[in-house]
């Protein structure tokens, strides 16, 4: 038991870490313009990669419900 709970800290250390960077990959004129083609679309890729909706949220600078929503909608155009 105690291997996953550290399992578990590390993914959670590592989700900080995802997201700080990603945070600055955003801030980078560059890429937003060039790469980035919505929100929803990243909300939907971060959230497929394993990210929870509150990291999402902070890296986008939106609120959680709406990244919710986002990612619901997301989730149905690809069905």
């Amino acid at each position: 038991m105690a291997d996953l709970d550290i399992l578990q800290e590390q993914s959670r250390k590592l989700n900080v870490i995802i997201a700080l960077l990603l945070h600055l990959l955003l801030k980078d004129d560059d890429f937003t313009q060039k790469k980035r083609k919505g929100t929803g679309e990243l909300a939907v890729y971060l959230k497929r990669y394993g990210l929870e909706y509150q990291d999402i949220a902070a890296i986008l600078g939106s609120p959680v419900a709406s990244v919710r929503e986002l990612v619901s909608r997301g989730s149905r155009k690809k069905r």
